[in-house]
């Protein structure tokens, strides 16, 4: 049975399997430099900066969702949903609908006015996915990044 539920410190080590999987199916699997230490600090430590959600499937991690607050000045209050991902055995099942539903689920229950989230161009499944959602996939943006 398909259960979504918070991540504990337990589940760290599959969701960041899963984080690899996903960098594999996104063509940059040596662009991984997070441990399962650091996300266990992150997460689970004194200032956590990021929630997760895990879907399991008879009690193992098929799937996972990472979020983090954002502030956007004209909105105040968002949900960031920075990774939602399920192993590619799993696709078709429902856990990929069942995690977002929960994030979103999560950001009304916080207080957050909208979620924001990326999808690659190229990701024709994903983008399927969210379009029936309603989901406003903007290409007017250009995504910008810079290494510290």
């Amino acid at each position: 049975m398909l259960q979504v539920r918070k991540a504990i410190k337990t589940d760290v080590e599959s969701i960041h399997n899963l984080i690899k999987e996903l960098a594999i199916f996104e063509k940059a699997p040596n662009e991984v430099s997070n441990t399962v230490e650091i996300m266990l600090e992150d997460g689970f430590g004194n200032a956590p900066i990021y929630n997760a959600f895990v879907a399991e499937l008879n009690g193992v991690i098929i799937g996972a969702a990472i979020t983090y607050y954002r502030y956007s000045t004209w909105k105040g209050k968002c949900l960031y949903l920075e990774d939602l991902i399920v192993t590619e055995k799993h696709r078709g099942i429902g856990a990929g609908k069942s995690l977002f539903d929960r994030c979103i689920e999560f950001g009304k229950e916080n207080n957050c006015k909208k979620m924001n989230w990326q999808v690659l161009d190229w990701n024709t499944p994903a983008i399927d996915f969210y379009k029936k959602y309603n989901a406003d996939l903007d290409n007017e943006w250009i995504n910008g990044t810079v290494e510290l």
